[in-house]
């Protein structure tokens, strides 16, 4: 089964790196500045940034649904430069080396089944999940930090 992982759309977070460091923190937002390679994930591009990039460290809600008690939302980085990432049938660079937890929900964002992978066991998880007819997508999870990670849908 051939599946899909798309970045977060970049416009939405756009405004947000005009503001001062007080709006921000009213937000609950935080900017900082990537002060080593290959530690901040961003959610846009679906790649670690650069030493000195700018991003944003943010609360993103990825799991909307108000009639499913998994509504969730948390921490997630996403740089000022970002484009969105965009993966078929393979991990983005972020996820190929990192602990991850996979949740398949349903249509109506119901859990229905889950499991813990790394490297390329990942992509087989994600390629059993989505073969079972009741998953409507699956999200990618740090397991570690337990923020969202990216969501994973079919071709």
């Amino acid at each position: 089964m051939t599946f899909h992982i798309r970045g977060l759309e970049a416009e939405p977070f756009a405004k947000l790196f005009q503001l001062d460091e007080a709006a921000l923190k009213a937000l609950g937002a935080k900017r900082v500045v990537a002060d080593a390679p290959d530690m901040y994930p961003c959610r846009i591009a679906l790649k670690r940034v650069e030493e000195g990039e700018e991003l944003l460290l943010l609360n993103h809600a990825h799991q909307t649904n108000p009639g499913s008690p998994y509504r969730a939302a948390g921490p997630i980085f996403v740089s000022r430069s970002a484009k969105t990432g965009s993966y078929q049938g393979e991990l983005p660079p972020m996820l190929r080396d990192r602990l991850l937890s996979l949740r398949a929900y349903d249509a109506k964002a119901f859990i229905v089944d889950a499991e813990v992978g790394e490297g390329g066991e990942v992509v087989s998880l994600i390629e059993r999940f989505l073969a079972n007819p009741e998953v409507a997508h699956v999200d990618a999870h740090f397991a570690r930090r337990g923020c969202f990670a990216a969501r994973i849908e079919r071709a």
